[in-house]
């Protein structure tokens, strides 16, 4: 068995701010979660823009709040839609300080990720290296794996998938190049250590979703993951180090 200790971990998958159920973590209280689980750095989303609107003054001023924290990588909430529909207003205006990763929520936001506009979005993003993260339990492993075989030229980080779909994932990663898996709801015994088996290891990303999911149990399936440690270490930090490129935060 590896071990995840001694090495660098990035959680590609963390809600800052209010969730429902959840006490508020305000960014000290985040950071001191990070050290007690031995994680270096996170990519985080607020709750304001991933379950308000976006564009909203709420969502801005949380967005700056977290941001400006060391070791937490901001990743903005886009909303594809025509002039003045959407967020941000176009994707030059995203693009003109290009973020190290985006999320979409197709449903939530109610916009058609497969249309014109949207698929514009994906050539754009595509081009700029920019990669995109959905959540399946919002979007569904359909909608995730019709935009993967549309643009498989878009890194595509596909956020709690569960374990109960296995065989859907493997046959999307068996066919769609530019999908990475996070690996923090992959909890059925041996379920990472099959796909790292199958398809790379450099196609699992180390990610908890909390604190609607558990940063604990994520944590320990890393660090208890049979494996060798090369692979461990590409799952704890160095996948999403190839997903993000020159935006990585070490």
């Amino acid at each position: 068995m590896s071990s995840a200790e001694g090495v660098r971990v990035f959680d590609a998958h963390r809600i800052a701010g209010p969730v429902p159920g959840e006490p508020a973590a305000d960014p000290a209280g985040l950071l001191a979660d990070l050290d007690h689980l031995g994680i270096d750095a996170c990519a985080v989303t607020t709750s304001a823009e991933l379950l308000g609107d976006p564009a909203g003054a709420p969502a801005r001023d949380a967005a700056r709040t977290w941001s400006a924290r060391a070791r937490f990588l901001p990743v903005p909430v886009i909303v594809p839609a025509v002039a003045g529909a959407g967020w941000p207003a176009d994707v030059d205006e995203l693009l003109a300080t290009p973020p190290a990763m985006v999320r979409i929520c197709p449903r939530r936001h109610r916009f058609d990720p497969h249309g014109p506009v949207a698929s514009a979005w994906w050539a754009a993003l595509a081009g700029h290296g920019v990669p995109v993260a959905l959540d399946v339990t919002e979007c569904g492993l359909d909608t995730a794996a019709a935009l993967a075989r549309a643009w498989p030229e878009l890194g595509l980080l596909l956020l709690t998938p569960g374990y109960r779909e296995l065989r859907r994932l493997a046959e999307l990663l068996d066919t769609a190049p530019g999908v990475r898996v996070e690996t923090g709801t992959l909890v059925a015994a041996g379920a990472v250590e099959w796909l790292a088996r199958r398809f790379g290891a450099h196609r699992l990303v180390f990610g908890s979703g909390a604190p609607r999911w558990d940063d604990a149990g994520a944590r320990f399936l890393l660090d208890h993951l049979e494996l060798p440690e090369s692979d461990v270490a590409l799952i704890a930090a160095g996948s999403a180090a190839a997903l993000i490129g020159q935006r990585w935060p070490w």
